[in-house]
């Protein structure tokens, strides 16, 4: 690819498709064809450049968008564009990229949290969990813990998938970074069960909340 245009990077993507990458995407609800390591190459040849970014995201095209969110400029979107960008994004891994490497380094981070937070989409209310469990870790003055385990303990168990992913998350690292919710966060846990039966790979940890808790803990010597 010799120049970052839309066209140059959806040539270059195109060329690097495969069709047995492509069917392990699928499963995962991902509908293109290009590793990543690729892709992130491609991204890294194209630079940044916020106006190929927000062409990118236009086209509507998962793989795309990916390389969208790697040669953006975080600072430039303002709140409304993020917004409106995930209510658009569907594909999973689009959704990852988009909470994790924009806008958790958002400054509209906080605003959007909030303004997410119970929203109908499950999708965007997925996000403002993922904000949540964020804060809990690394700036949890000003929330009220206590009424987010009463949140959790009352709708995790039959939120949607990827919220109920996001609400989970929180819990664990509530029980994690503070000890006096500790025993509080095991207990919701063990009596909901969310994701106790799920299938971990080998040397990772589960994320089964009262398995994520202990694990983590131990590891610090608590």
């Amino acid at each position: 690819m010799t120049e970052a245009t839309v066209d140059g990077v959806r040539a270059a993507l195109a060329a690097l498709e495969d069709d047995k990458t492509r069917a392990v995407n699928e499963r995962h609800g991902d509908d293109h064809g290009v590793k990543l390591s690729a892709l992130r190459q491609v991204a890294k040849d194209a630079g940044k450049d916020q106006d190929l970014a927000r062409a990118l995201w236009a086209t509507g095209e998962t793989a795309p968008r990916l390389v969208a969110l790697l040669v953006c400029r975080v600072r430039e979107f303002d709140a409304a564009e993020l917004d409106e960008m995930m209510r658009e994004a569907r594909a999973p891994k689009v959704l990852d990229w988009l909470t994790n490497y924009v806008v958790k380094k958002s400054r509209h981070a906080e605003e959007l949290r909030l303004a997410w937070h119970g929203d109908p989409d499950p999708n965007v209310a997925a996000a403002a969990w993922a904000l949540t469990a964020e804060r809990v870790a690394k700036q949890p003055d000003g929330l009220d813990l206590d009424a987010l385990l009463e949140e959790i303990e009352a709708g995790m168990r039959e939120a949607p998938g990827r919220e109920q992913w996001e609400m989970n998350t929180t819990l664990a690292q509530i029980g994690i970074e503070h000890p006096d919710k500790r025993d509080r966060a095991l207990d919701i846990g063990e009596r909901l069960e969310v994701l106790k039966d799920y299938r971990t790979p080998p040397n990772c940890t589960s994320p089964f909340a009262p398995i994520w808790i202990r694990e983590i803990v131990a590891r610090r010597g608590g």
